[in-house]
């Protein structure tokens, strides 16, 4: 049985290299091929019955023996939007559900306090060596202030037991309520003051001063939060996407920050990735810019590792798999 081992999405890592020789020792009788270039993949993948990356569509095309397909990561839109085959194929695609979840939430309350506490400026004024208190007597507190999160799953979980702590109040909008809560044991998750369907997104909108996208980018939340929807959210309120761009209407969010409806946002996921050298973004003062890398950490990474490893343990002896993906809905 051969595995090809594409990593994220073209030739592997030098990580990626130790951990393949760490799964040939560890499952002698497999072949594990380290993934090239995409032209070179075309080659590689035709009798590879286990792929793990993210394949380019061509790459899809040329698999003859595919059976299942890991994707390193917890998105699938990559593969969902851009090979619609895969969606009506038989092969089964798994994810790495759980390690990103803690440090894309760090990442949330990073950027959160950030914004509230201007910690930007005051790193400006450490390297000016200028000191002035009275800059800041109007720093943002957090304590009481109401927090509206998109998709109560891994990540909206993690965040919103942060938020808790912090003293906010915390709603959430999810399209499965219960299966949250069946993943609790029945519960609500740790920190979710309220837990609505997806019907009353708009009414968490209007009560936010804070506002959080965590959720999957599938057919549904495509563009779900357009400019009708930034237009709910209170005046001055504060705008972060952590999951996936395209989600929200880029422009209208850039022409809400302008006009002064929103008081700043911070983005870690964008349509376009790099983020154009053009892009207003870029050069707004209220807008924090992070490079999609708000969930690595060497912890991530392992955690992602360990899962690919125990899901082959499964698939060599026909044990369920873990964090099997459903392709029709795209997570």
């Amino acid at each position: 049985m051969k595995v090809l081992m594409a990593g994220h999405g073209g030739p592997i890592r030098k990580d990626d290299e130790i951990f393949i020789e760490q799964l040939r020792s560890r499952f002698p009788d497999i072949t594990f091929e380290a993934g090239g270039s995409n032209e070179e993949q075309l080659t590689q993948v035709v009798d590879a019955e286990v792929y793990h990356g993210w394949p380019q569509r061509e790459v899809f095309l040329a698999a003859k023996n595919m059976k299942w397909l890991h994707v390193p990561g917890t998105g699938i839109d990559d593969g969902i939007f851009g090979t619609p085959e895969l969606s009506d194929s038989d092969i089964i695609v798994t994810n790495c559900r759980g390690p990103h979840a803690p440090p894309m939430a760090d990442h949330v309350m990073g950027m959160i306090l950030t914004i509230a506490h201007r910690l930007r400026e005051q790193w400006e004024d450490q390297q000016n060596h200028y000191w002035d208190t009275n800059k800041y007597n109007n720093l943002l507190g957090l304590n009481g202030k109401t927090i509206g999160i998109l998709a109560a799953g891994d990540i909206g979980s993690q965040i919103a037991k942060r938020a808790h702590g912090f003293g906010m109040n915390v709603y959430a909008v999810d399209k499965h309520p219960d299966v949250v809560k069946e993943r609790n044991n029945g519960n609500i998750p740790e920190g979710i003051d309220h837990l609505w369907n997806l019907n009353k997104l708009d009414e968490m909108l209007e009560i936010s001063d804070w506002f959080v996208i965590a959720a999957p980018l599938t057919p549904e939340t495509l563009g779900i939060i357009d400019s009708r929807r930034i237009g709910l959210m209170k005046n001055g309120a504060y705008f972060i996407l952590i999951s996936r761009g395209g989600i929200a209407d880029e422009q209208a969010l850039i022409e809400a920050l302008k006009s002064g409806k929103l008081a700043g946002a911070a983005i870690d996921s964008f349509v376009t990735e790099p983020l154009p050298t053009t892009s207003p973004f870029w050069d707004m003062e209220n807008v924090i810019v992070s490079p999609h890398a708000s969930a690595l950490t060497p912890e991530m990474w392992e955690g992602r590792r360990k899962i690919f490893e125990e899901n082959l343990r499964r698939y060599l002896t026909n044990e369920p798999f873990l964090y099997v993906c459903d392709k029709k809905a795209g997570f």
